[in-house]
């Protein structure tokens, strides 16, 4: 802790050096950052409406948090996986505590899902959805998942390190958890006999209470966040000290 806070200086130069590296050189720049979930939206409405012709009520500002929440979740994975790796020229030629890059690359894709929720802001206003009071624990269900975010990548980030396959899996298993994640599908809708894979999936917890709060002005079901908030900072915390016992085994490999 004491050393990401002397080189807190680069943790903010990572963090804002990855936004800008996200769309360089592209056409639209930033503007992909309001773009992107707007065209993934677009893709799912026409799949699920047009194709499927499953309407629901208020199923496009359904489809815009699971999309914007998901795109977060799946970016911060991506991102993390690479975040050593990919640094292997800065690392060995500065010290610095190998925390800092997956940590950064998680901050990074939170500035991100900032402007998603411009995103769904638009859609609940065509929608003439008004959140009610209890958007005030919007933060708190973003923290967890910041919490979440952290833990895995982390985790993901010293990995890759020695496993650099991973990455290619990566893709898979973001798509695996798409469609094992009520992204596009109600939770409530799964059979009884299915309904193990919403309970076992920490990511549809956060997803349904997003859902909760910004539409159907529902409280968050805290009985599954606070326990995956205290599971996920035990697990940044055994990992720091995981990276500090072990950073000459990062320089080693890269």
């Amino acid at each position: 802790m004491q050393d990401l806070f002397k080189r807190k200086d680069l943790l903010i130069y990572l963090v804002t050096s990855g936004l800008k590296a996200q769309h360089r050189n592209t056409f639209l720049g930033y503007f992909w950052w309001l773009l992107d979930p707007l065209l993934g939206v677009l893709v799912y409405y026409f799949l699920r409406i047009v194709l499927l012709g499953r309407a629901g009520e208020n199923i496009v500002p359904f489809l815009v948090i699971g999309l914007v929440v998901f795109r977060w979740f799946s970016s911060t994975v991506n991102s993390s996986a690479r975040s050593i790796a990919t640094k292997s020229h800065i690392i060995s030629q500065v010290y610095m505590p190998k925390v800092i890059f997956p940590l950064a690359a998680s901050l990074t894709q939170l500035i991100n899902f900032l402007f998603g929720l411009i995103v769904i802001a638009i859609f609940l206003a065509f929608s003439r959805l008004a959140p009610g009071p209890e958007i005030v624990w919007l933060p708190f269900v973003m923290l967890i998942q910041i919490l979440f975010h952290m833990a895995l990548s982390l985790i993901m980030g010293y990995i890759c390190v020695f496993i650099r396959d991973i990455e290619n899996v990566l893709t898979y298993f973001m798509r695996i958890m798409r469609y094992a994640s009520p992204v596009i599908w109600e939770a409530s809708r799964l059979p009884p006999r299915y309904q193990w894979v919403s309970d076992a999936n920490p990511f549809s917890h956060l997803l349904i209470s997003y859902r909760n709060i910004i539409m159907y002005q529902a409280m968050p079901d805290f009985s599954r966040l606070l326990p995956l908030g205290a599971v996920s900072l035990i697990i940044i915390v055994f990992m720091m000290y995981f990276y500090n016992k072990n950073e000459h085994k990062i320089i080693k490999v890269l």
